[in-house]
């Protein structure tokens, strides 16, 4: 907490910056212990480097989007979740939880310092563009997306049904970049998708944790449970970006008895705050395997790592993504708010998501059709900035004659998961065929 004397000299640095006054040392910082001599120092440059950007660039600039930039670069600096969202952003921010939103479909990340599109969202704009993951966006509307924003280029994305954007994307294969016109369309993100396999599995696709997306679980459960030959469970997390936190532990909540530890969060003070599933659901009693690959992420990890840890599901597939930070969001006066990491997620098990995220059980790779588009996996340990894991852990990697770690082979895999060739589906099936089968065998003495 600010003392009264601190906050006074904060609301004189205001004054300073807004003004363009420039005070001498002394009238700011007298009587101010050292450590604090030293954060106010750098605020007054701030406020003179302020004063002499408005006072003296060669056009006539907004103080406010001179300050919004500063806010900008301090969070980009930081890692590559944590984000500055002016009054607009933030308000497509919250559309975004709510599962629909005007724009092209895509997931997009930062890589290498380059915008790049992590997927596309299937039947889509974008999808039916022939966008491709692994894409690079070198520009937007003609306009360079050399160090743009994640939020500053969701913005440039979105827009209203039925108007166009136009974009420039690189493409390993290409000779040169080729533009895109794509015309945005009202992308309604379904999160729930359920139908019923060989007559007595139930299946259960969840494709994002929104606000929504719990309580849409809730009812497709209940509808496969109308059936009453349903004896194993699978749920699908294969592309799940994540989402809401609370939404994970809703969704742990439908497959675990209560009071079990979904997740906990630790911030840098050491302090950890627990969830825990509410509310246990029938299907906690059955088997069940977890589908996952390198689009599972953040959310999609906490309920698998969850279900892992407590023996509920067998995880099958291949390497989540290792989104393991918590990023949250502080409004401000303005309208405006701060996307801010300020925790890790770690399993009931203490292991932790980030970078590294969850190992299956059973490693199957999707096997793609012959001529199946095919793409590169981008995961959290790809991306610029990103935060390492605070778990020590013995180094497994392989090693050369040298000793030296050999290089990752960079992972390829379908654009596109098939239905009707879905190698890790049908591993899933078939392993929870045999365990029905087994459970029926009477035991001989």
């Amino acid at each position: 907490m600010f003392s009264r004397k601190s906050a006074f000299i904060w609301l004189l640095v205001v004054i300073i910056a807004c003004s363009g006054i420039l005070v001498s040392k002394w009238s700011l910082l007298e009587s101010v212990n050292a450590s604090e001599q030293s954060h106010y120092t750098r605020i007054k440059t701030f406020a003179e480097s302020l004063s002499l950007v408005k006072k003296n660039y060669v056009e006539e600039v907004e103080e406010k989007e001179l300050v919004y930039g500063a806010i900008k670069g301090m969070l980009t600096s930081l890692d590559p979740h944590s984000s500055f969202m002016p009054p607009e952003s933030f308000k497509e921010m919250q559309i975004d939880t709510k599962g629909e939103f005007g724009g092209l479909g895509i997931q997009i990340g930062i890589k290498d310092k380059v915008l790049t599109i992590i997927a596309p969202i299937e039947d889509t704009p974008a999808d039916k563009a022939g966008v491709e993951a692994g894409d690079k966006i070198i520009k937007i509307d003609g306009e360079s997306t050399k160090d743009i924003s994640l939020h500053d280029a969701v913005s440039k994305l979105r827009g209203p049904k039925g108007t166009d954007v136009t974009i420039t994307i690189a493409r390993q294969e290409m000779e040169k970049p080729l533009d895109i016109t794509i015309t945005r369309d009202i992308i309604k993100l379904k999160s729930v998708k359920s139908r019923v396999i060989d007559d007595n599995i139930g299946y259960v696709k969840l494709t994002q944790f929104q606000e929504r997306s719990a309580k849409d679980l809730k009812k497709a459960l209940k509808k496969l449970s109308s059936n009453d030959d349903i004896t194993a469970m699978i749920l699908d997390l294969r592309n799940n970006p994540g989402g809401l936190l609370k939404g994970a532990v809703d969704v742990s909540s439908q497959f675990l008895p209560p009071g079990k530890l979904v997740v906990y969060i630790k911030g840098r003070n050491g302090d950890k705050t627990e969830f825990e599933t509410v509310n246990g659901n029938d299907y906690s009693e059955i088997p069940m395997v977890v589908l996952v690959n390198g689009g599972s992420a953040s959310a999609s990890e906490i309920v698998a790592g969850a279900l892992q840890d407590w023996g509920k599901a067998v995880v099958l597939g291949t390497q989540t993504f290792g989104k393991g930070s918590v990023q949250t969001v502080i409004p401000l006066s303005d309208g405006s708010a701060l996307r801010l990491t300020t925790a890790r997620y770690y399993t009931p098990k203490g292991r932790s998501i980030q970078t590294t995220g969850i190992t299956p059980d059973i490693i199957v790779k999707l096997k793609a059709k012959d001529g199946a588009t095919t793409h590169a996996i981008l995961r959290e340990k790809d991306l610029d900035k990103h935060l390492e894991n605070d778990v020590k852990k013995e180094d497994t990697s392989e090693k050369d004659e040298t000793g030296e770690k050999k290089e990752k082979e960079v992972t390829e895999v379908p654009l596109k998961i098939e239905e009707d060739d879905d190698n890790q589906l049908q591993r899933a099936v078939d392993l929870l065929k045999g365990w029905l089968i087994l459970k029926e065998i009477p035991a001989t003495g």
